[in-house]
């Protein structure tokens, strides 16, 4: 069955003067128009194409790389605001609407914005909405402490930041686990700090535990070798300093340091650390 609005690995069936006939196991075939066929293929072969309906609505195949998938989020810029709502780039030369409906706030043009790419029961469209929290749900996570999860920053709160947790589940990475810029729309790698009673994620953007001393050590390494094998921190520098030069905190700092230092990369006197 070849599913709108994902990637579907097809098989070439015929060339026509308007393009490659692509088809499935069952029988259903969709159009590869002429502008998308690579310069050599053969019959029978198989391609993976992304599906989708055109401007005449009609089920066409294309070889450009979407910025968002059926049930994903990303960060999409406004185009342009018509009568029925917002239209998104979203990679495609057909745009992605955003009805007024699906609008958590009235959208501007060359506004960028999170979206939910879903499609409608009642169009069988492809369609965007900006009303996120109504398409995440934390009922069923099941996460251990220091699981890798992939995260969108969607929004800032008092707390920290909200991010979407892979494509499903909402999390938050509190300020004080901070430490490198962060903006809405950011693709980020995580970390499970804690899974809590009522099902909220609490998230880090460095692995927990003594599973975090491996990549701070790197971090550090890779930094003095950027700087010529010397970098002024040391145990008297300030947080302040040491998130400014390495985005970790001065705990995450000194621990990788002292990797570092039993496996003699580094040499600590009192005016910073010194590659060995």
């Amino acid at each position: 069955m070849i599913e709108l609005g994902n990637y579907n690995t097809l098989k070439v069936l015929r060339s026509t003067s308007i393009g490659l006939f692509l088809g499935d196991d069952e029988g259903t075939e969709i159009l590869l128009p002429n502008k998308y066929v690579p310069e050599d293929f053969e019959i029978d072969q198989e391609m993976e194409v992304f599906c989708y309906l055109d401007n005449a609505e009609r089920p066409i195949s294309t070889t450009l790389k979407p910025k968002v998938i059926r049930n994903g989020f990303a960060y999409l810029r406004v185009v342009e605001v018509g009568a029925y709502g917002a239209f998104m780039d979203w990679g495609l030369e057909k745009h992605l609407l955003v009805p007024f409906r699906e609008q958590s706030q009235r959208m501007e043009e060359g506004n960028t914005y999170i979206v939910h790419c879903y499609m409608d029961e009642e169009s069988m469209r492809l369609t965007g909405s900006s009303r996120v929290d109504k398409f995440l749900s934390n009922e069923n996570v099941a996460y251990e402490q220091n699981d890798e999860v992939d995260l969108l920053v969607h929004r800032k709160t008092p707390l920290g930041w909200e991010v979407i947790v892979d494509n499903r589940h909402k999390g938050l990475i509190f300020d004080s686990d901070i430490f490198k810029p962060v903006n809405v729309g950011d693709y980020l790698k995580g970390f499970i700090k804690n899974v809590r009673d009522d099902k909220k994620l609490d998230i880090s953007l460095q692995p927990i535990g003594s599973k975090m001393l491996e990549p701070t050590a790197k971090t550090i390494l890779d930094k003095l070798v950027q700087n010529d094998g010397f970098l002024p921190l040391h145990d008297k520098s300030s947080p302040d300093e040491i998130m400014s030069t390495l985005h970790m905190s001065k705990k995450a700092f000194k621990k990788g340091a002292g990797i570092l230092y039993r496996q003699r990369k580094i040499n600590i006197q009192e005016d910073g650390i010194y590659l060995l």
